[in-house]
C-alpha cells in the first residue's frame, strides 16, 4: 500500500522567539502561516485559530490600502514582552517581505481582534518595501493601517494626545528619524487624521507615502496629494489642531471609520530593540 509523502514545513527564523513553534495552519489563500507557543495553552491557541480565520481578510485589506499585492508571511503568537493581553506589541525585521516576513505577535487572551491589529501593523510595514522604515512617518502609517483594518482594536496604543500634551511640536515640516518617539508619532497620527478629514483616504495616502520614500516629510505628502505648496501643510494643520476642543485619541478630526473605543494611555512607540528589528509596543 502506497502512502503520500508528508513534507515538514520548515519553521521560520523568528526575530526573537526561540521556543517551540507549534504549527496551527496556513490560511485558505496560502498568504499567512500561523504558529503558536504551545506552552501558553488554550487561550493562545484560540488567538492563533482566530488569526488563521482572519488572516486572508487582513492581507487583502492591507494590499488594498497600498495598491500592491502582498507576499506570503509567517506569524508566531507568544507572550511577547511577557504579556498576554496584546500590550507586548509585535515585531519583525526589515520593512519588506523578503527579510521581514517572519512576524511576531503578542497573544491577547480573549480578544483576538488585537492580534489581527498587531499583525496588520507589521504586515503594512512589509508593504512599505524598505521605505519609511525607522521613521515617524512610517510608524504613524503602520498604526493607522492597524486601526483601520481592526476597527481600532489597539486604542490603548494612542499617541496623538501625548503630542498635544508636549505642546504640538512640528513633525510635519521635518521628519523624525525614529519610530519610538511618541511625540513625533502622535503628530503623524493627528496629521493623517486631518488629511483623511479633508477627503484623502488611507488607500491614497499609503501608496503616496511609499512613493515619496524614506526621509520625506508629511508636508511633502500634503503637497503630493493636494497639489498645494508644501509650506501650507504645517500652518493649516496646526491651526486646525489648535481649534479642536481637546485631542483624546489618534483620530482627533473624527472623519474616518476609526472611532474612540476607550481612553488610552501614553505609548512609547515602536522600538528598535536590536538592529533592524521594528517593534510596535506601548
Amino acid at each position: 500500500m502506497s502512502h503520500p509523502i508528508r513534507r515538514a514545513i520548515p519553521v521560520p527564523q523568528w526575530p526573537s522567539y526561540n521556543g517551540t513553534s507549534q504549527y496551527v495552519g496556513t490560511s485558505p489563500a496560502a498568504t499567512v502561516t500561523i504558529y503558536v507557543d504551545p506552552s501558553l495553552g488554550a487561550p493562545a491557541l484560540q488567538n492563533a485559530k482566530d488569526l488563521l480565520a482572519d488572516a486572508d481578510r487582513v492581507a487583502a485589506a492591507n494590499s488594498a490600502l497600498f495598491g500592491t499585492p502582498g507576499e506570503p508571511v509567517s506569524v508566531i503568537i507568544f507572550a511577547l514582552g511577557g504579556q498576554t493581553d496584546g500590550t507586548g506589541g509585535a515585531d519583525h525585521n526589515t520593512c519588506d517581505f523578503t527579510n521581514g516576513g517572519a512576524i511576531e505577535v503578542c497573544a491577547s487572551y480573549g480578544n483576538s481582534a488585537r492580534v489581527s491589529a498587531l499583525f496588520e501593523a507589521e504586515l503594512s510595514e512589509c508593504s512599505m518595501g524598505g521605505n519609511l522604515c525607522g521613521q515617524n512617518t512610517g510608524e504613524a502609517l503602520s498604526r493607522w493601517c492597524a486601526a483601520v483594518v481592526s476597527n481600532n482594536a489597539l486604542a490603548d496604543f494612542v499617541t496623538a494626545p501625548y503630542w498635544a500634551q508636549k505642546g504640538m511640536p512640528d513633525f510635519v515640516s521635518k521628519t523624525d528619524n525614529s519610530d519610538q518617539n511618541a511625540t513625533s508619532t502622535g503628530c503623524g497620527m493627528a496629521f493623517l487624521s486631518w488629511l483623511q478629514s479633508l477627503g484623502y483616504p488611507l488607500n491614497k495616502i499609503a501608496p503616496a507615502m511609499v512613493k515619496l520614500g524614506t526621509g520625506a516629510t508629511f508636508a511633502q505628502l500634503y503637497a503630493a496629494l493636494t497639489s498645494a505648496p508644501q509650506t501650507e501643510a504645517w500652518t493649516k494643520f496646526i491651526a486646525a489642531a489648535k481649534a479642536l476642543p481637546k485631542i483624546v485619541n489618534d483620530d482627533p478630526f473624527g472623519k474616518t471609520s476609526v472611532k474612540k473605543k476607550k481612553k488610552g494611555g501614553s505609548a512609547k512607540g515602536k522600538g528598535t530593540a536590536r538592529t533592524h528589528l521594528h517593534r510596535l509596543r506601548k
